[in-house]
């Protein structure tokens, strides 16, 4: 039979555990909303900044224009950036960017590729080199303690261009979780070294009229100075759904967990009562067996 004292102690740890999990839900959602709109409010703006440099580099001939356009000429050597959070509670969070990097690289490696890794989060590197130790060339961590700022995703996307320009990849691709809701959150691959022209740069046949632009200076000029800064926007953006993202799943997962806590108090609590009862009809049934002994 359980004993009483033992079942108490259980009950109210697991109730202070209750009010942990409830309290960081409480935060979590306070910051979601805050990180949701600083998402929603990127995108139109690195969408906009892929068709501009797909028009610019559709008007570029052929291997003419930056190399962050149109790349080395080969792609032997892929850098997987992984973007993840410092921190864990957030559900499957960390773990599906990992997943997603850890089939890309064993993929390339199938191919013959060489693979380099640079992780951006404590989670992604703690992850990664239990398997690929070997091949992360950079890591970053806590570098958005409150806020994802412009100049982290800046700082991140100078060290690629760096890297690149000295010939140390050929392909950069990064991987986040781009929000969807506070329950769903979706692996992404962007590829971002050469700049991944979209379809929406593409010639299409839509019979509706288009603007004629004269760009001064020319396009190559153009594309030289806005391709760094399209890194560290498509960096920036990367970022700040991943913010989201995790925020969300951080809500979510202490959502469930302050349910299941819920559900094992109540469990514990009946267990208790029928322990109690148990041992009370025991010491009814000794006395008056005592009594009637008499």
């Amino acid at each position: 039979m359980p004993n009483l004292k033992d079942l108490k102690v259980r009950i109210n740890s697991v109730k202070s555990t209750q009010k942990i999990t409830s309290a960081m839900k409480m935060v979590a959602a306070a910051k979601l909303k805050r990180a949701q709109d600083a998402a929603e409010a990127a995108r139109p703006y690195a969408e906009r900044m892929d068709r501009m440099i797909a028009a610019l580099g559709a008007k570029v001939s052929g291997g003419d224009g930056p190399k962050l356009l149109t790349g080395t000429g080969r792609d032997d050597v892929h850098l997987i950036v992984v973007a993840t959070a410092d921190r864990g509670l957030c559900g499957g969070f960390n773990s599906s960017i990992v997943r997603a990097a850890r089939r890309k690289i064993d993929q390339l490696v199938a191919q013959g590729k060489t693979v380099k890794v640079m992780t951006v989060g404590r989670k992604g590197r703690d992850q990664l080199r239990r398997i690929h130790g070997d091949k992360i060339i950079s890591s970053k961590e806590n570098l958005a303690r409150t806020v994802v700022g412009f100049n982290v995703a800046d700082e991140i996307g100078r060290e690629l261009i760096r890297r690149f320009e000295d010939g140390e990849f050929d392909v950069a691709t990064l991987f986040f979780n781009r929000f969807q809701s506070a329950m769903t959150q979706i692996v992404t691959e962007q590829q971002l070294i050469p700049a991944s022209l979209p379809e929406g740069g593409k010639e299409e046949n839509t019979g509706e009229l288009k603007a004629l632009y004269e760009f001064e200076p020319d396009e190559e000029s153009i594309l030289a100075a806005l391709l760094p800064r399209n890194v560290a926007t498509q960096i920036f953006a990367g970022l700040l759904e991943n913010a989201a993202s995790e925020h969300g799943a951080r809500m979510t997962a202490m959502d469930n967990a302050t349910r299941n806590a819920g559900d094992m108090i109540n469990k514990l609590t009946l267990t208790y009562n029928r322990t109690r009862q148990a041992y009370i009809t025991k010491e009814l049934i000794e006395i008056i067996s005592g009594a009637e002994a008499l």
